[in-house]
């Protein structure tokens, strides 16, 4: 599961590099949830939750459905 999760994340990262940020996986919890950091401009952006839910979440959970959530971690 981690390594198609990253996988997701590589095919959304120029997005993220576009707006002069990235994300990274820092892990999946036992409950199922992803947690991801945000860099650069990503890290403040006042978007940066309709972003995780609307795109990075979305995307996660078509191909793995039982995931809970993605969150942020500092």
């Amino acid at each position: 599961m981690e390594d198609k999760i990253e996988k997701i994340l590589s095919e959304l990262r120029p997005y993220f590099q576009a707006d002069n940020g990235d994300i990274t996986l820092v892990e999946i919890t036992k409950d199922l949830k992803v947690k991801v950091r945000l860099h650069g401009a990503c890290k403040d952006c006042s978007m940066k939750t309709m972003t995780l839910k609307a795109g990075v979440e979305e995307t996660i959970r078509r191909s793995f459905p039982e995931i809970h959530s993605v969150i942020t971690v500092d």
